[in-house]
């Protein structure tokens, strides 16, 4: 078994009660479209990701009641587009735009409750 460090987090899976109509939010939130696809005996929607990322997947479960772990997902324009394009597809801001030293985020709802950060790399 090899220590060496990797990535910090191996894959994502965001819980949704519709996977289709968050696969659409989640396509126009991140300027990126998702790939339906089937693992194990779960239809699931992939997230974009390159040859060295970090994946994951959105799939029919329960969201979370409060809290819960916030995954940030890079997208694509700049961070004022990026907020609004994911409010009109029914999400919600949740914060002002943060600045990192390596980009920015803000902190949005989806169409379930779930906090993600919308990620904008600097």
């Amino acid at each position: 078994m090899s220590t060496e460090v990797q990535n910090a987090v191996v894959w994502v899976e965001i819980p949704v009660t519709d996977l289709g109509k968050a696969a659409e939010f989640y396509g126009i939130a991140t300027g990126r479209p998702l790939t339906m696809s089937q693992m194990g005996p779960d239809d699931v929607a992939v997230l974009a990701y390159g040859p060295n990322g970090v994946g994951g997947h959105l799939f029919e479960g329960v969201p979370a009641a409060k809290g819960g772990a916030i995954t940030h997902l890079p997208c694509v324009g700049q961070l004022e587009e990026i907020m609004e394009r994911t409010q009109k597809a029914g999400g919600k801001i949740l914060s002002p735009i943060v600045d990192i030293p390596f980009g920015r985020f803000a902190h949005a709802q989806d169409l379930d409750g779930n906090t993600i950060g919308l990620f904008e790399a600097g």
